[in-house]
Protein backbone atom coordinates (compact mmCIF):
# COMPACT_ATOMS: atom_id res chain seq x y z
CA UNK A 1 0.00 0.00 0.00
CA UNK A 2 1.13 3.28 -1.13
CA UNK A 3 2.04 6.27 1.53
CA UNK A 4 0.68 9.09 0.83
CA UNK A 5 1.92 12.60 1.79
CA UNK A 6 -0.49 14.53 4.22
CA UNK A 7 -1.79 18.26 4.81
CA UNK A 8 -1.11 20.03 7.99
CA UNK A 9 -4.03 21.16 9.37
CA UNK A 10 -3.63 23.88 12.23
CA UNK A 11 -6.47 25.43 14.32
CA UNK A 12 -7.37 26.93 17.38
CA UNK A 13 -10.47 25.58 19.47
CA UNK A 14 -12.28 26.27 22.99
CA UNK A 15 -9.82 24.71 25.64
CA UNK A 16 -12.96 22.24 26.99
CA UNK A 17 -13.80 20.70 23.26
CA UNK A 18 -10.10 19.97 23.30
CA UNK A 19 -10.04 18.11 26.23
CA UNK A 20 -13.35 16.52 25.31
CA UNK A 21 -11.35 15.02 21.91
CA UNK A 22 -7.79 14.09 23.98
CA UNK A 23 -10.91 11.91 26.21
CA UNK A 24 -12.01 10.53 22.97
CA UNK A 25 -8.79 9.81 21.67
CA UNK A 26 -7.90 8.09 24.86
CA UNK A 27 -10.37 6.18 25.09
CA UNK A 28 -10.33 4.64 21.14
CA UNK A 29 -6.10 4.56 21.66
CA UNK A 30 -5.77 7.35 19.06
CA UNK A 31 -3.46 10.52 18.75
CA UNK A 32 -5.60 13.43 18.42
CA UNK A 33 -4.83 14.16 14.89
CA UNK A 34 -6.10 10.34 13.93
CA UNK A 35 -9.45 10.93 15.72
CA UNK A 36 -10.08 14.27 14.48
CA UNK A 37 -9.87 12.07 10.50
CA UNK A 38 -12.10 9.24 12.12
CA UNK A 39 -14.81 12.52 13.52
CA UNK A 40 -14.45 14.19 9.66
CA UNK A 41 -15.00 11.04 7.80
CA UNK A 42 -17.82 10.26 10.51
CA UNK A 43 -19.57 13.34 9.81
CA UNK A 44 -18.79 13.38 5.98
CA UNK A 45 -20.23 10.03 5.17
CA UNK A 46 -23.51 10.43 7.57
CA UNK A 47 -24.09 13.58 5.36
CA UNK A 48 -23.19 12.74 1.90
CA UNK A 49 -19.98 14.50 1.14
CA UNK A 50 -17.26 12.91 -0.82
CA UNK A 51 -13.98 12.57 0.25
CA UNK A 52 -11.50 12.83 -2.57
CA UNK A 53 -8.62 10.34 -2.91
CA UNK A 54 -5.30 12.11 -3.14
CA UNK A 55 -3.35 11.47 -5.36
CA UNK A 56 -5.57 10.92 -8.10
CA UNK A 57 -6.06 7.29 -9.13
CA UNK A 58 -5.20 6.97 -13.08
CA UNK A 59 -8.79 6.55 -14.99
CA UNK A 60 -10.54 7.28 -11.94
CA UNK A 61 -13.32 10.62 -11.61
CA UNK A 62 -11.12 12.57 -9.19
CA UNK A 63 -12.69 15.67 -9.84
CA UNK A 64 -12.91 18.48 -7.08
CA UNK A 65 -16.14 18.69 -5.34
CA UNK A 66 -17.86 22.06 -4.76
Amino acid sequence: MATTKTATLTFRIDPGLKEALRTAAHREHRSIANMVEVLIRDYCGRNGIPIPEYPPQPGGNNKKQK
